[in-house]
């Protein structure tokens, strides 16, 4: 005590926290999954719809664009 009044004393001011790795992003929309060869769509990191990449009703553009930029 110091002047009659009560020190607080913040026992936990010097420590961290440990860091772990970064939690990995959630997945939303459609991904192209290479090992089943199918394209997925993902809502909210689970795994919702499942479509064969083999007759694939969506255009070959939009197809080949999400192999190439949205494989999994």
């Amino acid at each position: 005590m110091k002047d009659g009044k009560p020190v607080q004393l913040d026992l936990f001011s010097s420590l961290t926290e440990p860091k772990g790795p970064p939690p990995a992003p959630v997945l939303n929309g459609m991904y192209y999954e290479k090992a089943t060869d199918k394209f997925v769509s993902f809502m909210l990191g689970k795994r919702h719809y499942e479509e064969p990449a083999l007759g694939c009703k969506h255009p070959k553009e939009w197809q080949n664009r999400i192999k190439r930029e949205r494989a999994i």
